[in-house]
């Protein structure tokens, strides 16, 4: 166990490396002028020469990535253009939006698609089959702005039950954060029922022809105890493997809506950087969710061994 630990975390070291090296070079091609835009009206030829070489762009690309590299390894990700504040800071004070957001959307997305895909697979071939079928095909079709304009024009403009936008910290206002909440997480948490439900069912289906399931029922178990404890528990290892995929996912592909909504988190961030040209602040976000996806997908395969005793780590 501890061998294979010692292992994944070295690909995620390597993985991590290959993806700062793509994301330093991709948003060097960004084109402008980063320490221009900042400089906005207030341009100065010499303060413009002072920043450009604080910022490293008189040294060649190569030495350029060495020094960001070092620094980030060392927990220093730099200082904002825009701002001047570090990077570090802003990235983690975005990271709990995120999260929440996240986290809140993949548990719609469970809620929606344990039942669905089990009743699906249960009932495979029926009425209630297709019509799982065909409304997660819908779901999975739709895109996240577009759930997210028809929610806030129904919850929010129609029903006046929720606000359309915003943010409040559960530490200030528990109600206000669970209320400003719900529609950005049901707009991800739908696509992500759709999909996740496709899963549920196909994992189900494949447990549901084994020859363990066969054997529970020819003992004569009631077939509710077939389905939780023989059917479910087996399916649970590809679940749980698309259920990680989608909340590596989430934390990083929500863009769109914390724009929507204005949700505080890394997607926002990050799109803030890309307009205003704010490199420091775009490597650092997406390096935060590039180092999220890969501890998640550690932790999902660390999760196998609990869920079936059958697999182990040698």
């Amino acid at each position: 166990m501890s061998g294979y630990v010692v292992r994944r975390v070295g690909q995620a070291v390597v993985v991590m490396l290959g993806v700062s090296v793509i994301v330093f070079l991709l948003v060097h091609l960004v084109p402008g002028d980063p320490i221009r835009r900042s400089l906005g009206t207030r341009f100065d030829p010499h303060v413009y020469q002072l920043l450009y070489e604080r910022a490293g762009f008189d040294q060649p690309l190569y030495r350029q990535y060495v020094t960001w590299l070092g620094n980030a390894l060392q927990g220093d990700l730099g200082v904002s253009f825009r701002t001047g504040r570090p990077v570090r800071g802003m990235v983690l004070e975005r990271l709990p939006a995120t999260m929440s957001l996240a986290f809140a959307a993949l548990f719609i997305g469970l809620v929606i698609a344990l039942p669905a895909g089990i009743i699906s697979a249960v009932r495979s071939g029926s009425r209630t089959d297709y019509s799982v079928s065909a409304l997660s095909q819908v779901g999975v079709s739709i895109p996240d702005f577009w759930w997210a304009i028809m929610l806030i024009l129904l919850f929010s403009l129609t029903l006046g039950w929720l606000p359309p936008s915003g943010y409040k910290s559960p530490l200030e206002s528990p109600v206000g954060f669970l209320r400003h909440l719900t529609l950005p997480a049901l707009s991800v948490g739908l696509i992500s029922g759709s999909i996740l439900t496709r899963f549920v069912r196909a994992a189900m289906l494949d447990a549901l022809h084994r020859d363990y399931t066969r054997t529970a029922r020819s003992k004569g178990l009631p077939e509710r105890v077939v389905i939780n404890r023989h059917v479910l528990r087996n399916a649970l290892v590809p679940i749980v493997t698309v259920a990680g995929l989608q909340l590596g996912f989430l934390l990083g592909g929500v863009v769109v809506v914390e724009v929507i909504f204005a949700w505080p988190g890394l997607g926002r961030l990050a799109y803030d950087a890309v307009l205003r040209r704010d490199y420091p602040v775009l490597q650092g976000a997406v390096l935060l969710v590039a180092l999220s996806f890969v501890v998640i997908n550690l932790l999902v395969d660390l999760l196998y061994a609990r869920l079936d005793p059958r697999i182990r780590y040698e």
